[in-house]
């Protein structure tokens, strides 16, 4: 695989399987992350470029798991969906799903705090 094929793979990653690149690297070679700080520093650059706001227009927000407070997070599906509380009930039970599709950056990442807060598991896509 050429260079440059390799960096726009790594570049796709979220931070959480970016993460676990670095481990299975630091297991399979025996070293520290530290130790491959040079090498490891364009991955974790693409992969910090590949979940920024300004590098994506637009986002899906996803609901991996409502969490413990199942009662918090559907308030706040309600409010991000506008729909009614049994059909926000209804998104929030049939986790994981897609909240909402489209969403603009700022907006994205605005409705992941909300939700992260109300305590659920949430991925921007």
């Amino acid at each position: 695989m050429k260079t440059q094929e390799l960096v726009e793979e790594i570049a796709k990653l979220t931070l959480t399987e970016a993460a676990d690149l670095v481990k299975a690297l630091e297991e399979k070679f025996g070293v520290s992350a530290a130790a491959m700080s040079v090498a490891a520093a364009p991955a974790a650059a693409a992969a910090a470029a590949a979940d920024a706001p300004a590098a994506k227009a637009e986002f899906e927000i996803f609901l991996k798991d409502a969490g413990a407070n199942k009662i918090n997070v559907i308030k706040v599906v309600k409010e991000i969906t506008g729909l009614g509380l049994g059909d926000a009930k209804a998104i929030v039970d049939g986790a994981p799903k897609t909240i909402k599709d489209k969403v603009p950056a700022e907006e994205a990442k605005k409705f992941e705090a909300q939700l992260k807060e109300a305590g659920a598991t949430v991925e921007l896509k």
